[in-house]
């Protein structure tokens, strides 16, 4: 099938590169001359483990193509993605300007009939928008589809390969007899493709990922409480994981969400949620607990340090990127904590293993960097553990007092043992569990 995705951004690309996989010839759509001349070069704009495989060989295969011309993109195509930003406005609500201007210009151009897919997340309510603009510009027929995507990033890839779900909200039964063939080989092993209306297929990408932010809101709520009563936050969340009605997945306490999706999306319901003149109780309690749980480190530095005790202390800080395995800083609690301490007179040495450069973009020379994990530790009064990449879980304990100024762990991914920690005589504070030290 010849497919179009305008916008190369994460879900666009991600996108685009796993259609070409399975033998449909697709064309990606940006703006920027200098990007598509790099993607056309081989060159992988963006961090997600097991993508450059397929990003490789499907332009080598010339299945995955790049172009800045939209007509030429769109004219063989007979599905065309809308993979565009919609970042939030002042208010919280999702910006569509990206989404409703492509839809206007693809209007402009079409000559026949096309299904016109937002892959974007975006609220209740934008395929009718979707669809109003494209009529006020073409008489040519089109359907418009709802297919939000449910893609982690980290494991972008297998998400899309092997979906546990692929949700097509369209009423129109042609739109869904393509939609149905193209995703036909991700869903062989027998998980569903769920076919409903474009208003309940867009509720249900904010519904999936504010109830997820709302889980992972909800622990670290437990373990500031494990912390006050004297429980173990690793003892409770096994004992709820255990209730097969929750689960184990989405319990781990640590310093809040943060990313591409669920800030945008939980604050973008609730105010879609306002402004059909409904209170959303629940999420504006959790964007709020999450905004303070980005602190909490700093929070408990201060107890231990006193009053102005951060001033002129350095601190190595392992983890920038808002989740392991990705380069992407969005929202990131790491940004919180640096900003936290810097603010109190604090030096900051970071390394993470993918988000560095990005941090660069945004915070110059306001922090150090460090080339490696042990480096960053040389005179530091105390280490942050901020993102849970697996090159952290099993450093060498007796190197890292020797490179640090004094043995003193603040862990906001509860990432070590307990015992471990008091046996190699670290200070180690960490999220709903006791003090070791």
């Amino acid at each position: 099938m010849k497919i179009a995705v305008i916008g190369t951004g994460y879900v666009g690309l991600v996108t685009g590169t796993c259609l070409a996989e399975t033998g449909n010839e697709v064309v990606c759509v940006d703006i920027v001359e200098e990007k598509v001349n790099k993607m056309r070069a081989g060159e992988m704009p963006i961090y997600e483990p097991g993508l450059d495989l397929l990003f490789h060989r499907n332009i080598k295969q010339e299945r995955l193509t790049f172009t800045t011309n939209l007509a030429e993109a769109i004219a063989p195509a007979k599905v065309i993605f809308l993979a565009l930003p919609t970042p939030p406005g002042a208010d919280g609500s999702a910006d569509l300007s990206y989404v409703l201007g492509a839809a206007k210009d693809i209007a402009k151009i079409i000559t026949e009939y096309k299904v016109i897919v937002t892959k974007s997340t975006v609220p209740v309510g934008t395929a009718d928008k979707v669809n109003a603009v494209m009529k006020a510009n073409t008489d040519v027929p089109f359907a418009v589809v709802s297919n939000p995507e449910f893609l982690r990033e980290g494991v972008a890839v297998e998400d899309f390969m092997k979906p546990d779900r692929v949700v097509i909200g369209t009423m129109d039964e042609k739109a869904r007899q393509i939609m149905g063939d193209l995703y036909a080989p991700y869903v062989r092993q027998g998980n569903p493709i769920l076919y409903m209306d474009e208003r309940s297929s867009e509720l249900t990408k904010y519904a999936a990922n504010s109830f997820l932010a709302t889980k992972i809101t909800f622990m670290n709520e437990i373990a500031n409480m494990c912390e006050l009563v004297g429980a173990d936050v690793d003892m409770v969340r096994k004992g709820v994981g255990a209730d097969a009605r929750i689960g184990k997945r989405f319990l781990f306490p640590g310093v809040g969400y943060g990313g591409s999706c669920f800030p945008k999306d939980v604050q973008a319901l609730a105010k879609s949620a306002e402004e059909n003149k409904y209170e959303f109780k629940i999420l504006n309690s959790v964007m709020e607990v999450n905004e303070t749980q980005k602190k909490r480190l700093v929070v408990k530095m201060r107890e231990h340090y006193g009053p102005g005790g951060l001033k002129g202390k350095t601190f190595a800080l392992w983890g920038l990127a808002f989740k392991p395995e990705t380069d992407d800083i969005r929202e990131a609690p790491a940004l919180y904590i640096i900003d936290e301490l810097l603010a109190e007179g604090a030096k900051v040495v970071a390394y993470d293993p993918e988000g560095m450069p990005n941090v660069k973009k945004l915070l110059g020379d306001k922090i150090t960097y460090s080339n490696d994990r042990y480096t960053a530790l040389e005179g530091a009064d105390a280490l942050l553990i901020v993102t849970e990449w697996p090159v952290f879980r099993t450093p060498d304990f007796e190197f890292m007092k020797e490179k640090l100024k004094a043995p003193v762990i603040f862990d906001g991914r509860n990432l070590y043992d307990l015992d471990r920690m008091k046996d190699c005589g670290f200070y180690y504070n960490s999220i709903g569990r006791k003090i070791v030290g």
